[in-house]
Parts: structure tokens; sequence; C-alpha cells
């Protein structure tokens, strides 16, 4: 194993340790801790650097669902104490943290960070140690291509599937009001381009032509020429396989144009809080996958919202419930294993799961053997000033607008 030692200096601990005595009376059936000790969880996250803004989201999701299990006494008795470091949005700086956590630290527990990029190698460094290794945000192909025994992720599918309900409605219009054409821009990112890329393939698969499709990198700022190719093409749907900053700048580039596509679909931009001012509250009929509603029907989720809401005075979005969610399927197998350390525990936790359901406030969650959940996302669309689920129908807030108004 690499030592962290060498790497302490420089890791940043965001410590969140938000109650430290165990509520008494608890009795540690793990039998490697006593009973007055918390469970601590060892997390990287991206606080700073490309995935920042995401990355904060996670933080206060498990925040959350730490503070909310802490309210009723905790897990096994025992208080959950968070141990958070930043990766700065670096590869190598997340596999540095997790070692830390792991061989150094002795943390009980780890969960996973934001972002494919940064989950594939923690959750190598998590397998060495035998490890538990739920994880918010690494939906592309690649994770679940790893030969990972330990990983679950926890949400309704991963990003090649996220728009199937969305391809299930165009593919079922008549030929008249079917799309013929569509232009793809994804970022060079496995999240991103698994987003898009899904789309594509099922689209192409319909007869839909893909008249243009473009890969930046990360860092781009400057749309301009991918715009100007698909306003010149005019397909009848643009596609955008994005994180925030990079969809932003890509729609504000179209809107200079004036391409005005039928319908257009970007991933995770559009469920930003700021969205709507920063393309110049140009938003209606844009389209976006997501595993979560505020409004949806499951048992924990209103409790969710209602305590999120309290402690941080503001609703839960998609990021914030993706980290609750990790933390509700880490407390469900501890719960039912009835221990939380290192050693033999961590593969009882990983077995539990392998054959369990959790219900979530995203709704039930299972996991094939790859740990890729086996579901799918609901699809969102701006309506009005506001953000509603349109498809599948039976969790719809409002009919789909198509096609879009001009933005």
């Amino acid at each position: 194993m690499r030592s962290p030692a060498r790497r302490t200096t420089w890791a940043i601990a965001l410590s969140a340790t938000l109650f430290l005595a165990a509520c008494g009376g608890g009795d540690d059936e793990g039998g490697g801790e006593k009973s007055g000790d918390p469970i601590v969880v060892g997390i990287s996250l991206p606080l700073t650097g490309d995935f920042s803004e995401p990355g904060k989201g996670v933080q206060e999701g498990y925040e959350a669902w730490a503070k909310i299990t802490n309210d009723k006494g905790g897990l096994l008795g025992r208080q959950i104490e968070l141990k958070i470091l930043d990766d700065q949005s670096n590869a190598d700086r997340v596999v540095a943290d997790y070692e830390q956590l792991i061989g150094s630290d002795q943390v009980d527990l780890v969960v996973g960070p934001f972002s494919t990029r940064l989950v594939v190698p923690s959750a190598r460094v998590a397998q060495e140690y035998g490890m538990l290794f739920v994880e918010p945000a690494g939906a592309a192909a690649e994770v679940f291509n790893q030969g990972f025994k330990n990983l679950f992720y926890a949400a309704p599918a991963v990003a090649d599937d996220h728009y199937n309900h969305l391809v299930e409605y165009l593919l079922a219009l008549p030929a008249g009001q079917k799309p013929t054409s569509v232009a793809y821009a994804a970022m060079d990112d496995p999240f991103a381009q698994g987003t898009a890329y899904g789309l594509k393939k099922k689209l192409e698969a319909g007869g839909i032509k893909t008249v243009v499709d473009e890969v930046y990198p990360p860092n781009t700022t400057d749309f301009g020429s991918i715009a100007a190719k698909i306003a010149a093409a005019k397909p009848d749907m643009v596609v955008g396989g994005s994180q925030y900053q990079d969809g932003v700048n890509l729609i504000v580039a179209l809107q200079q144009l004036d391409y005005q596509p039928k319908l257009a679909a970007f991933s995770t931009a559009p469920t930003n809080p700021e969205f709507d001012k920063a393309i110049g509250n140009k938003t209606e009929g844009i389209l976006s996958p997501t595993g979560y509603s505020q409004d949806a029907p499951y048992a924990s989720n209103k409790e969710f919202v209602e305590k999120f809401t309290a402690q941080f005075g503001k609703a839960p979005e998609e990021d914030q419930a993706n980290g609750y969610t990790t933390g509700q399927v880490v407390g469900a197998a501890v719960q039912a294993a009835g221990c939380a350390e290192q050693g033999e525990c961590q593969q009882k936790l990983i077995d539990w799961l392998h054959s369990n359901t959790v219900d979530t406030v995203v709704g039930p969650l299972k996991w094939d053997a790859t740990g890729k959940p086996q579901g799918a996302h609901m699809i969102q669309q701006w309506i009005g000033n506001d953000i509603k689920i349109v498809l599948p129908a039976d969790a719809k807030e409002a009919d789909m607008v198509y096609p879009k108004p001009a933005w």
C-alpha cells in the first residue's frame, strides 16, 4: 500500500463532527468499538476546482443524513462523525485522501466523492482495503466495467439510461411530429458523455439522424465555434452532455446565433438554482434528466425535505439528495449487519447490499453484481418559472411542452 502519511501535510480536513457523544445504552454488535465511540465516516469531495459546485451540494446531503440520523440516536446506538477532505477535483489527490482516511486515520466507513473521474480511482483504494464503497455520482459505464465488488451507485440509473423515458416518448410520436435530426455537444467527461451518448445511441437506433457530434475539453469557455456548427446544421433537437457552466455557455452561444431548436436537453445544468438567471430567464421548454424530485412520494423524502430546509435554509436539489441517499444506503447496511468498522464487517455490509433493496428518497434501490442500479431517471422540463417532472406518465407534474418556445 502507498503510505498516506506523506500527503497529510496538504490534505485539507474539513471535519464535520455533528455529534461526538453517543446516545447512551446502545450496544455495538460488531464488537470492534466501544458503544460510546462515534462511527467515523471518511469522505473526499471536490470542494474546490472544476467540480466544486456539485461537490458542495453532495457535502450538504451527507451532513443532512448525519444530523437527521444522529437526532434519532445514530446507528447502532452510536453517533455519526463525518471527516471530510477536499480533493480539489484532482484524481491524484482523491487517491491520497482515501489512503489517508482508511490507512492512517482508520475511519470506520467511507463513502464516495462527486464525478466519475474521482469515483473510479477512489473506489480502487477502497477495494484494496476491503471497504464498502457507496458513491453518489459515478454514473458512467466505465465505473461498472472495473470489476469492483465493493461499489454501489446510490441513484436510480446509470448515465447511459438517464434519458430512457425521453427516448420512449420521442420514438412514439407520429411521423410528422417526431424530430428527424439532432446535434450533440458533450464535455470530455465520462458522465457528461454517457448521458448524451446513451441518448444518441437509442435515438439513432430509432431512425433519428445525428448531424453534429462535438466533444470539448472540461475547461472550455468559448463555445462560439461549436454553436456555429450546430446553428448551421439546423437540427430539430440539441443535446448537451454538460456539467453546469459549460451548459450555460453553450446555450448562451446558441442564443446569440438565434438558433431555435424544437427541443433542447442538457444534463445537470438545468437543475442548478442559478440556471434560469444565467441564460437570461429563457429556460422555457429545456429538458434534463433527474434522479430526484422534492415532491417524490417516497416515505423518507418528506422528512428529508423538511429537515434539510430547516438545516440549510433552502430546499434540497439533486446533488444534495444524492449525498443523502448514499448515507441512507450505508446506514441500512450497517443496521442490518450490526457492525460499522474496518475488517470482516465490511464484507458483511457488501454482501447484504448485493442481496437486498434499500428504500431511499429517490425510491427503492437495488443493484446488479457490478453495483449498477436497476432503474431509470425521470425527465424534467422548465415550464413557466419552475422545473417540473414530465416523464414518465405515472410521476409527471405537468404535460411536456413540445416543441419548445424560443429562448
